[in-house]
């Protein structure tokens, strides 16, 4: 079987967007709704671009909102493609907010969002291998298995896991929680 590989400077997109009032929750900030759906667009480009075929979102890693975004600052997303697999492929996004009229720059998220390939009838298809060229590069491809091996660990905890009864949990005083069955 002959694989083709790509770099990862092959997949990198850069999208930037002014952001309007209308973009805003109830304290005025830019929702956060609405740069995860700039996110998720721009993971689909990336993806898209790099395995030259359809992709959708199969998972969306540790989402920080570091900073608020401010209307009227210029929104700039940064994403490329940290680690690849059969037919996934471990999108890793930075979000940055620039006062226009100062120039200073904030890092407002950073996130990872594991993108699918998909042909025409819907089915997984492979995507290309990833050519690493720096130290960076290798540095996030390694981050990538890491953050799979703690999926599946996730996973196979939520097989195993027991907490013991309710009353335990209750005389912890450690959660915030009443159990009423009888309302």
């Amino acid at each position: 079987m002959n694989i083709e590989y790509k770099t990862v400077d092959s997949s990198k997109i850069t999208i930037s967007e002014l952001m309007l009032p209308s973009h805003t929750n109830f304290s005025g900030k830019i929702h956060g709704g609405y740069i995860l759906s700039l996110m998720d667009q721009i993971a689909f480009a990336c993806g898209s671009k790099f395995s030259g075929n359809y992709c959708v979102t199969a998972s969306v890693d540790t989402v920080n909102f570091l900073k608020p975004v401010e209307v009227g600052e210029l929104l700039t997303m940064k994403a490329s493609v940290n680690f690849v697999g059969n037919s996934s492929m471990i999108i890793g996004i930075r979000v940055e907010a620039e006062n226009i009229q100062t120039g200073v720059i904030k890092h407002c998220n950073s996130s990872y969002f594991t993108m699918v390939a998909k042909d025409k009838e819907g089915k997984n298809v492979a995507v290309p291998g990833l050519i690493l060229t720096t130290l960076k590069e290798v540095s996030r491809f390694e981050n990538g298995i890491r953050q799979i091996a703690l999926k599946k660990e996730r996973e196979y905890q939520k097989t195993i896991a027991t907490f013991g009864s309710i009353e335990n949990i209750l005389k912890s005083n450690e959660y915030k929680v009443r159990v009423d069955f009888e309302q």
